[in-house]
């Protein structure tokens, strides 16, 4: 593709990105009709189910950069994708009246859900500092350790969602006036098989535009002449996000905080766990040993907004700024201050 002219890249990028935009729309309600027929939690339902749908560009991108050896490329997407997916709830706390959005969520499982994600970047970056074991298998040990720990993260948090120790004295979904959106009724005499398959549909969608977006995406980073690592912390990030942004917007609007910041940080948890499967692809050394500053720099910042998101949830503070919560413009500062550092890295 890097043979074609860069306008037909950029238009091809531009028409996948729509269809992800669409597709992850209607994701959001297949999945709050899925969760309320079931009786899944909404904070669980967007933790592992809904997160995975919109994680697909991601699986996609580490899957085809790692058989490409374009380690930087992959690293640069996942990682970089973190603080990316984590402004996400900027956009989404616009959305929200009167109020901030980290004091919408009834219970606690979205602060741990932060405070686990902090812990396993936290590991990410003591096996960068450390370095990485080569095992004879073809990957590395810090990888498989990092694949095990989200897999016990899973487990942890489902076993949480079933016990409620923790309700809030006071919440905004308790004031009339600041509810959301209801939820859409044109699901309500949907059969549940039609649902499973409706949100199945919409995840090939995604999956199916999502290889056009990493395909697009390689070529105009060929042509730009810019570094794999810039255009992965930047343009693919931006891009793979797409469905992460779509489905947290429409959750927002039609009630769903909880199932909204589950379905990031259960996205950002995942794009560290796809570190196993990049390595398993990656030809040569374990793919950690090629992470460059940029990266590095890409899991401290990550880290940083998901501590201020996880202060937010914890004071619940319903004080607003330029439209949305003071934890919010935090992270919306730092993360312009990110994107500043990644440009100078380039």
């Amino acid at each position: 593709m890097a043979q074609l002219p860069i306008a037909f890249n950029l238009a091809l990028f531009a028409l996948a990105a729509a269809g992800v935009w669409f597709a992850g729309s209607r994701l959001a309600i297949y999945a709050d009709a899925i969760a309320d027929r079931k009786r899944i939690g909404h904070a669980f339902m967007g933790l592992v189910f809904v997160a995975a749908a919109t994680s697909l560009p991601e699986m996609v991108t580490t899957i085809y950069g790692a058989l490409s050896g374009e380690a930087l490329l992959v690293l640069g997407n996942m990682f970089g994708g973190i603080s990316m997916q984590t402004a996400i709830l900027v956009l989404a706390d616009l959305c929200v009246a009167r109020a901030a959005l980290t004091s919408y969520p009834r219970g606690p499982n979205s602060a741990l859900e932060a405070t686990l994600l902090i812990a396993l970047l936290a590991m990410l970056l003591g096996l960068h500092a450390v370095g990485e074991f080569a095992l004879p298998f073809g990957f590395g040990f810090g990888t498989l350790l990092l694949g095990v720990t989200y897999v016990g993260i899973v487990w942890m948090l489902r076993e949480y969602d079933k016990n409620d120790t923790w309700v809030p004295v006071e919440v905004p979904e308790t004031e009339k006036h600041l509810v959301g959106e209801i939820a859409p009724k044109e699901l309500d005499r949907t059969p549940f098989p039609s649902l499973v398959w409706g949100f199945a549909l919409l995840s090939l969608t995604i999956l199916i535009c999502a290889l056009v977006l990493t395909s697009s995406a390689a070529a105009i980073a060929e042509q730009t002449g810019l570094k794999s690592s810039f255009v992965g912390v930047t343009l693919l990030a931006t891009a793979t996000s797409l469905p992460e942004v779509s489905t947290t917007l429409a959750a927002v609007r039609i009630g769903a905080h909880s199932m909204a910041i589950s379905n990031i940080f259960g996205s950002n948890l995942l794009m560290v766990a796809l570190v196993l499967p990049a390595d398993l692809f990656y030809v040569g050394d374990p793919i950690l040993g090629v992470m460059d500053q940029a990266t590095a720099f890409a899991l401290v910042s990550g880290i940083l907004v998901t501590s201020i998101y996880l202060a937010g949830l914890l004071m619940r503070n319903k004080r607003q700024i330029f439209g949305m919560g003071v934890d919010s413009a935090l992270v919306l500062l730092v993360y312009l201050m990110t994107l500043g550092v990644f440009y100078h890295f380039s």
